[in-house]
């Protein structure tokens, strides 16, 4: 190791390792403290398996405090290295009975593995994690696939796979660069994109992943090109008095820029364009269309409007929270990748998702009485494949001749829906948040929970519609991001706890609280020194997030998984505005208007009878009658809201010389009576349309009672 004197202003050295190498993508940053005369490593300070960051990130060296430093550099002076058998081994192995004692640049020389995450774990080169490859099918050299240099694709301390791509290898020091630059947002596999996988397994094998922006998005007005118009004429012969770079919009001296590369200009005036929407190439994209004999077809080429969006439009649109460590330049660039996104249709999104839907079907047999399990069953088969058109068949159980008969999709995710909503994998009244249910978890209940949903909005199911904002926010910017509030506590118990310390009025109170409730402050984790009353409101916040998001952080991950089927999760985390909507908010209410304007009619009319039909569902809104709007659809469609992707088919309405109505729930239709009188009209709907209802209801309560 080599030794600094202590008045060498020139060489600080390292108070742990003594090496005064200035080197941060191995060491970290090299901090010196001149009032305390005090310079350090950050990664020695961090792997240093005596001191804790008890200050805030401003406070100290990194949040770690001086006298904090002072006694861990005392207590390694005793401790003697292992590699270069001199003393200040702050470093030790976390093996069991292990007793191997480093500096930090002698663990990286004897190749130990340093965990940057949970408790700073560190590994002596006898202990360290390795990763296990069960067949190697590669005979020949690979490509690192960060820097490209051919590597012997064997697992080793200095080559590492990726845990994604079975195909990806990389060097050790190539994956330590590309972290630091890329930071925690943009570190991901080369390959594949996957961040959450690549990450854990980068972590676990000692790579340092620092919690910052990328280093491209820190660079001041990096993407500021992306952001100007090009303004200048370029034609030949420019006629404007005030030169090729003068733009005046709205008149001929308006600057039209090229439709095919956008890098070239000219003036109206100047290229004789009567106006701004007519289209203009420059003359090296016309010669190319014109090489290629698409010359006519390019001119007949609509240009967007001017209204449409562009980047100055994008500019003023919400940026997204999603990141919010994000530099302005990083930002600006998001909303230029990302366009319109808001403006999406959530009923488009799920259109877009549904084409992924194959032709080939897979029937479900759904006992309508057991809901749950049936649904279970089904979706567990091995045959099953979500991307496979579902065909429902509604069977009974025990019934010995195995009899079935068709059944609507839409009822049945419907009911499916309401089933998950009203279980306990979810908890609180009407905004809900993930329960913790060892038994659900065990069975892994909350994966299929996600996957459930996922399949249900892409099939065409409705609107969820019960997700708290916390939950939603955690899905989308994940939990670190997310801050949970009083309403998300459904447990009475610890809600009175939270309001009586958020209500303390004096130091003496808020002690007195925590005494009493010591006992369950230690167990979750949440103790914390008291000095002054402002200390209640980071107590409260440590509960919220114990209570609401840590509790819960496995049934979180397996549900997380679970949404990912279809690629719902990605879409929801691109387009989240779009999918609060439905996720977060219930369906707006039906009304005459709306349900007239659904249901289509395909057969000739009987003109009496739709004019019953649309005074009937006046009175239904207007509270003269027994059944609901609601009522009706489910009737008809087996569906109390309408779904956000639409029904499909289309619900329509036929009139037949019956008695009553009947409701053809598989195809969504609904066949009404003719009948003489109004009155007798609306007796017959009402009756029909109650009596079918209640029936389903006491069903299903037999079965629950059961």
């Amino acid at each position: 190791m080599n030794e600094s004197k202590p008045g060498d202003s020139q060489n600080l050295a390292c108070v742990f390792c003594r090496k005064n190498d200035d080197c941060p993508n191995k060491y970290g940053e090299k901090k010196t403290k001149e009032k305390w005369n005090l310079t350090v490593h950050y990664y020695c300070l961090l792997m240093s398996s005596g001191i804790w960051q008890r200050g805030k990130e401003e406070e100290g060296v990194y949040g770690f405090l001086i006298e904090d430093i002072r006694k861990e550099v005392n207590r390694a002076s005793k401790l003697k290295c292992c590699v270069c058998k001199k003393n200040g081994a702050s470093i030790g192995c976390v093996a069991p009975r292990c007793k191997r004692s480093y500096h930090f640049p002698c663990g990286l020389q004897r190749e130990c593995i340093f965990q940057f995450t949970g408790n700073f774990a560190s590994f002596c080169w006898d202990h360290r994690p390795v990763q296990i490859i069960t067949s190697n099918n590669y005979r020949e050299s690979l490509p690192c696939t960060i820097c490209l240099e051919f590597i012997e694709p064997i697992p080793s301390y200095n080559i590492l796979r990726s845990p994604c791509c079975k195909n990806a290898w990389f060097h050790r020091d190539c994956l330590q660069v590309q972290a630091i630059n890329a930071g925690v947002f943009f570190f991901r596999c080369t390959i594949c994109n996957n961040s959450d996988i690549f990450q854990k397994e980068m972590l676990r094998m000692g790579i340092h992943i620092p919690e910052k922006d990328a280093s491209w998005e820190l660079e001041e007005n990096a993407y500021q090109e992306l952001l100007q118009h090009y303004e200048r004429c370029d034609v030949r012969r420019c006629r404007c008095k005030e030169g090729r770079d003068y733009n005046a919009p709205d008149s001929k001296w308006e600057i039209k820029r090229c439709q095919c590369c956008g890098s070239s200009g000219t003036h109206l005036a100047c290229s004789s364009l009567r106006s701004w929407e007519q289209n203009w190439e420059c003359l090296e994209c016309r010669g190319i269309i014109y090489n290629s004999g698409d010359f006519q077809k390019a001119k007949k080429h609509v240009l967007p409007n001017s209204n449409n969006v562009g980047i100055t439009d994008c500019l003023l649109e919400e940026s997204s929270p999603k990141l919010p460590r994000q530099s302005p330049g990083a930002q600006s660039k998001d909303l230029l990748r990302q366009g319109s996104k808001f403006r999406r249709n959530v009923s488009t999104l799920l259109i877009e998702l549904g084409f992924q839907i194959k032709k080939k079907t897979k029937r479900l047999y759904i006992n309508k009485a057991n809901i749950w399990n049936s649904a279970l069953d089904a979706f567990r088969n091995r045959n099953f494949n979500p991307s496979y058109a579902i065909e429902v068949a509604y069977v009974i159980e025990n019934d010995n001749f195995g009899s079935e008969h068709p059944g609507s999709k839409q009822e049945f995710l419907s009911l499916l829906m309401q089933h998950l909503e009203n279980s306990s994998l979810f908890e609180g009244s009407l905004s809900k948040n993930l329960s913790l249910n060892s038994q659900a978890l065990k069975e892994n209940l909350y994966y299929e929970a996600g996957k459930m949903l996922a399949i249900s909005l892409v099939h065409g199911g409705p609107s969820p519609g019960f997700f708290s904002k916390t939950l939603f926010n955690c899905l989308v910017y994940g939990p670190e991001n997310t801050q949970p509030i009083l309403d998300d506590v459904s447990d009475f118990d610890v809600a009175q706890i939270i309001i009586r310390i958020n209500t303390a009025t004096t130091v003496a109170d808020l002690k007195s609280i925590i005494n009493e409730c010591y006992n369950y402050l230690e167990l979750i984790g949440c103790l914390r020194l008291i000095t002054t009353l402002s200390d209640k409101y980071m107590l409260v916040k440590d509960i919220l997030v114990y209570h609401v998001i840590q509790r819960v952080h496995a049934p979180f991950e397996s549900f997380k998984q679970g949404l990912k089927t279809l690629g719902v999760l990605e879409k929801i985390q691109a387009y989240p505005e779009a999918f609060c909507s439905i996720l977060c908010h219930k369906p707006e209410s039906l009304s005459a208007k709306i349900l007239s304007e659904l249901f289509t009619v395909h057969t000739l009319p009987d003109v009496k009878a739709l004019g019953f039909w649309n005074s009937y569902l006046q009175a239904v809104e207007d509270g003269k009658s027994t059944t609901t709007m609601e009522d009706i659809l489910i009737f008809a469609t087996g569906c109390s809201s309408i779904p956000p992707a639409g029904f499909k088919p289309t619900p329509s309405i036929e009139c037949l010389h019956v008695d009553f109505p009947v409701g053809n729930k598989c195809n969504n239709c609904l066949a009404i009576p003719i009948t003489n009188t109004y009155k007798e009209f609306q007796e017959n709907m009402d009756f029909t349309i109650r009596n079918t209802l209640r029936l389903g209801k006491e069903e299903s309560s037999h079965y629950i009672g059961h």
